[in-house]
């Protein structure tokens, strides 16, 4: 993934596609759930 594709996610210029997110999700190891709301689920 390029640099200024994430740093557009992260500023919400762009949403990733389903795939992207569970990809970025096992790479941080958290859940799409952490990433879409900020909150761990236990």
């Amino acid at each position: 993934m390029h640099r200024a594709t994430y740093a557009n996610y992260e500023r919400g210029y762009r949403q990733p596609d389903y795939d992207t997110l569970i990809k970025i999700a096992d790479f941080f190891e958290v859940t799409t759930d952490y990433l879409l709301r900020g909150e761990d689920v236990h």
